[in-house]
């Protein structure tokens, strides 16, 4: 979620089946998509005894939860999504897992179990908020947590859109992490919100636990978090890529299509990891079409 997506390749009917990848046509930088004024609104819910943070906005009939990453919130994450995905045919809520944004306390921990009990916490919340069925936007870690709600939770989940997600964790990734431990050898553009929103050391501490947390799994065998879970997922799923993310390799999106029956990936040629951020404009178009 460190750094800085897209034609419509395929119609419904790709849903049906395993395509190849589509790539996305030249891209455009941010831009005002289609907003009908409604405000966003800011609450906190009890949802397995931690009070959750969220923000909602639209008045649509089908209810979408937006999933940030590590460190992420509503607020640093879905900016764009927020303000300008249609309101009138979405109800938008984006929440701050614990530990995160405003869900603190408890403080950020990252035990074995992390990413299913991350699961557990967005569908209850989406329970708890009255809606019996929904969509996932899934970004980086929470893609990880979108795809492991869509499969034990299939009866709840709509349609599942996940990017720079990751099913399964290699000494490759191992490296990569490793290299953003530090967050004083950040970009001050990516650091500052961050800081700005928990303090340093609470930043700091936070992401040096996350890398040691994630590397964990490629102890497992395959390096697993998910990978058993995916042919479990039986709704329309949208993989988006960005090929120049440095952070996730795109053998991980590919291998995340392959085993989700009838699944999409579209890779976007100028895209990096934050691709919904920079290219705002190009990837609400695309998510709201597959959502339709």
């Amino acid at each position: 979620m460190f750094c800085r997506s897209a034609g419509r390749a395929l119609r419904a009917l790709a849903l049906l089946q395993l395509q190849p990848p589509a790539r996305a046509a030249p891209l455009s930088a941010r831009g005002p998509a289609a907003c009908y004024g409604t405000s966003i609104t800011s609450a906190k819910i009890q949802v397995n005894g931690v009070h959750l943070h969220y923000q909602q906005t639209g008045e649509g009939s089908h209810a979408v939860l937006l999933l940030p990453g590590m460190l992420g919130s509503g607020q640093t994450d879905f900016g764009p999504q927020l303000k300008s995905m249609n309101k009138q045919l979405f109800t938008v809520v984006a929440w701050d897992p614990r530990g995160y944004g405003k869900s603190i306390p408890p403080s950020r921990d990252f035990p074995p179990d992390f990413f299913e009990r991350d699961a557990k916490d967005a569908v209850d919340l989406m329970q708890a908020l009255k809606f019996k069925k929904f969509s996932l936007l899934g970004w980086s870690d929470g893609g990880i947590t979108a795809l492991i709600a869509a499969a034990k939770y299939p009866n709840l989940i709509h349609k599942l859109v996940v990017w720079g997600a990751n099913a399964s964790v290699t000494q490759e990734d191992v490296r990569i992490y490793n290299g953003i431990r530090d967050v004083s050898k950040w970009s001050e553009k990516v650091r500052k919100p961050l800081e700005e929103l928990y303090g340093h050391k609470y930043f700091a501490e936070t992401c040096e636990a996350w890398v040691d947390g994630i590397s964990r799994f490629a102890e497992n065998s395959d390096g697993n978090i998910c990978q058993q879970l995916l042919p479990d997922i039986k709704c329309p799923t949208f993989i988006i890529h960005g090929e120049k993310d440095p952070l996730v390799p795109q053998a991980h999106a590919e291998y995340i299509h392959k085993h989700i029956k009838g699944s999409r990936l579209l890779l976007m040629p100028e895209g990096k990891h934050n691709l919904h951020l920079r290219f705002a404009k190009d990837f609400n178009r695309e998510v709201e079409n597959f959502l339709r």
